[in-house]
């Protein structure tokens, strides 16, 4: 039994449990926090910490960046935890209007206020007495690679720049996964969004998309299976997300191009890990392309994109070449 349907019918036993910190065993310790963004939306977060840290020094942070329709107890928080045990001071935060975060109304995806709120970590652990502020990282995973990847070009205290398993959601929305959708295709869907919008501006019922299927079916893809099995099965599915958003949020969406000063990142520098398998890896090609030195795309052998969220044979590839990048750049 997953943990939503565990929790179901419990009432308050149940929300209280759904935002409780997880637990990351003996070699961390995790910190429940929340800070104001710029326009001051309650940014919710678990701050990890190596358990025997030295309170009288300061440590470099690393902020990471949860998936499309994610939230921070899943695949972030997991490297968040890995890094803390590595030594660094780790924050995985919920997006505004997704998980324990503020903002409504719910479930809506803004590219603008995702990527200030990387900004708003790093004003968090920028003022935190164990930070060094001058050693600052950030690392997105999925859909949080290109809202890093954002930040990144236009807040310089964000001083070293890891992506895994990168989702471009501006080209995705734009053109589909593969770039399979036609413009015209595109067209109709903004003509559909414009017309949700007059309806739902005069009160009827929101209309919600899936990020993940509710169900998959012999005729779904080999990707489809991996975001089902990811999302939807007790391996990380949360109470806190159902993959709903609205689909008018697909509109912004579209207007989203988070490569487009990715050069001015130089010098400081950029990773990008994706699967060798991974349908997504055209994205981080597309950004390491553009990108100005120093670089580096590492490519890690069988990997499909979902395998890099938790699958220690290649997390283990993948947190050891963060370790090293981070390490020499922090």
């Amino acid at each position: 039994m997953g943990l939503c349907m565990a929790l179901a019918g419990m009432g308050a036993a149940a929300e209280a449990l759904a935002v409780a910190p997880p637990a990351p065993g003996d070699k961390v310790t995790v910190e429940r926090v929340t800070f104001k963004n710029r326009i001051s939306i309650a940014v919710a977060g678990d701050l990890y910490l190596p358990k025997n840290i030295d309170r009288t020094q300061k440590y470099p942070a690393i902020v990471v960046g949860h998936t499309f329709t994610g939230v921070k107890e899943q695949t972030s928080g997991l490297h968040a935890q890995k890094l803390a045990e590595l030594g660094y001071i780790a924050l995985a935060f919920d997006a505004s209007f997704w998980g324990d975060s503020g903002g409504s109304p719910r479930n809506i995806e803004v590219p603008e206020i995702r990527v200030e709120d990387f900004s708003a970590a790093v004003d968090f652990l920028s003022n935190h007495a164990l930070v060094d502020p001058a050693r600052i990282g950030g690392l997105g995973i999925c859909g949080g690679g290109g809202y890093i990847v954002s930040a990144a070009a236009i807040d310089h205290r964000i001083k070293a720049v890891a992506t895994i398993s990168m989702y471009d959601l501006g080209r995705a929305r734009r053109q589909g996964l593969g770039d399979a959708i036609p413009y015209e295709q595109r067209m109709k869907t903004l003509d559909r969004i414009g017309e949700l919008r007059t309806k739902e501006f005069r009160g009827e019922k929101r209309t919600d998309t899936l990020g993940v299927p509710a169900a998959i079916t012999a005729n779904d893809t080999e990707n489809t299976r991996e975001f089902y099995d990811y999302y939807r099965t007790p391996r990380a599915q949360h109470c806190n997300t159902d993959t709903s958003y609205s689909l008018t949020s697909q509109a912004p969406m579209m207007n989203f191009f988070p490569f487009a000063q990715i050069e001015t990142i130089s010098p400081r520098p950029l990773l990008f890990i994706v699967g060798e398998r991974a349908v997504s890896a055209y994205f981080s090609e597309d950004a390491y392309s553009k990108a100005a030195e120093p670089k580096e795309l590492f490519v890690i052998p069988g990997a499909s994109h979902v395998d890099l969220y938790d699958v220690p044979k290649y997390t283990s590839q993948s947190l050891a070449k963060l370790n090293s990048f981070f390490s020499k750049n922090l």
